[in-house]
């Protein structure tokens, strides 16, 4: 199975450590695509591409992923792009959003029925769900 991970980069990377779990983790299920993600080095100042090569590797990661995987407590002008990109191309999505005093989810995730939104509110939690959604898609 191959994964597109998408979370806050540009947004913040407030999330980070929260990341490279979610992806250490989707590494039991498959190939992810954009574990890249979860590295401390990956800044502006640090990326070696320009933002048109960005878009075009990342969008034929997501045309090649078996199913998108969205991290969405931090909000992202990128990966709500990401995953209107995915919806658009019939991709099964997983949004997580971990509660958080005050943290709400954008009403235009939460309220898609063409996302599977699921709230966690530990990295154990997350990890069970991860554990699902993978078992349930693999190979489908």
């Amino acid at each position: 199975m191959t994964i597109y991970f998408a979370g806050s980069i540009r947004g913040g990377r407030d999330d980070l450590d929260i990341y490279l779990s979610l992806i250490d983790e989707l590494k039991k299920y498959g190939e992810v695509f954009t574990e890249h993600i979860g590295k401390h080095s990956i800044t502006d100042a640090r990326e070696d591409l320009t933002s048109e090569e960005i878009y075009e590797r990342d969008m034929a990661w997501l045309r090649q992923a078996d199913v998108i995987v969205a991290e969405v407590t931090k909000p992202s002008l990128g990966v709500g792009y990401e995953i209107a990109q995915a919806e658009a191309m019939s991709k099964r999505i997983l949004c997580l959003h971990r509660t958080l005093p005050g943290a709400r989810v954008s009403a235009m995730i939460g309220g898609n029925p063409n996302l599977d939104v699921r709230t966690y509110t530990n990295l154990t939690d997350a990890a069970e769900l991860l554990r699902e959604y993978c078992t349930t898609y693999a190979g489908s």
